[in-house]
């Protein structure tokens, strides 16, 4: 098949089940709707994930996180509507330092060479024009999402490499033609961040204070200097180079996302934030165009901006 002939396409490379969901889900979403086909490959089991489905025991549980996480990922691929979801088949590293990180069989250790032919043959069979990963500090500088990175961008770079990766092993040649990061806008957190403050409502994120100082501001209310500075989360406006409109779609992915029982606490503030504003915080998704091999022109609205 000519690239000429292809459908659209869109790959998306995520390190574990739920990453899916908040990195850019609502634009799969979105794209799947418009007829655009649309693909999830997951890179690792999420053997290391953390447990807070109230219905399921810890102690059984724990041991079993593979095969359970699982089982929420083909619920989340239904929900998101997806043409297909693969395994790259990798254990999950855990966070850096942890035993699970010196796993043989993890992620993080994986040869990158080996890992990026698994990524290149997934990318030959299916021949998207668009894939979409993290950034190269994977977003918060967890393993997993840092090696995704890695393995999506080099992937992108030598999917149509004939030298490195036989087509009679891998399939034949293809060449993706942009790849992105998932960004989130610290510009959106800040909106959030100034409403609550004029309603009188705590931001859920700040750190405790210490025990001396809130017994300063009991006696002496106006003894200390008011700490009134708002987050830095997320990416600057001035480093997205694509927003993509998806006020129709948030919640669809969110419903995605609490399918993921064992990870996410519906009650947890971020989440309840999240849900709370979506229409600030996740009715726009936010990207960076990493690598293009076609013109591209800032700001984009559209992944397959040129490629219609």
């Amino acid at each position: 098949m000519t690239r000429e002939n292809s459908p659209l396409s869109i790959m998306a490379v995520h390190a574990h089940p739920d990453d899916e969901t908040t990195s850019g889900g609502p634009s799969m979403v979105k794209y799947r709707a418009e007829g655009i086909q649309t693909i999830v490959v997951t890179c690792t089991d999420g053997a290391e994930g953390e447990m807070h489905d109230p219905d399921l025991d810890p102690e059984w549980a724990l041991p079993r996180m593979a095969e359970i996480r699982k089982g929420e990922m083909e619920r989340a691929a239904k929900i998101l509507n997806l043409n297909a979801h693969e395994w790259l088949g990798y254990r999950d590293s855990g966070m850096m330092g942890t035993p699970a990180n010196e796993n043989p069989a993890c992620f993080w250790k994986a040869d990158l060479t080996e890992a990026t032919g698994r990524l290149v043959r997934l990318v030959r069979k299916y021949r998207p024009q668009v894939m979409l990963t993290y950034n190269s500090n994977g977003g918060y500088g967890h393993p997993d999402h840092i090696q995704a990175h890695k393995v999506a961008s080099a992937a992108f770079d030598y999917a149509a490499d004939l030298d490195r990766y036989p087509a009679e092993e891998f399939g034949e040649p293809w060449e993706p033609l942009k790849l992105y990061t998932a960004a989130f806008s610290r510009d959106a957190w800040q909106q959030v961040w100034k409403l609550l403050r004029e309603s009188g409502e705590p931001w859920p994120f700040d750190p405790p204070k210490p025990e001396q100082e809130l017994a300063v501001e009991e006696e002496q209310p106006q003894a200390l200097p008011k700490k009134d500075l708002p987050p830095e989360w997320g990416t600057p406006s001035t480093e997205i180079t694509t927003v993509v409109d998806v006020a129709d779609y948030w919640t669809v992915a969110h419903e995605a996302l609490i399918t993921h029982r064992t990870q996410i606490d519906p009650e947890h503030s971020f989440w309840k934030i999240r849900r709370r504003f979506g229409s600030i915080l996740v009715r726009n998704d936010s990207f960076i165009l990493f690598k293009s091999r076609v013109p591209a022109q800032r700001p984009e609205t559209d992944l397959f901006a040129g490629l219609r």
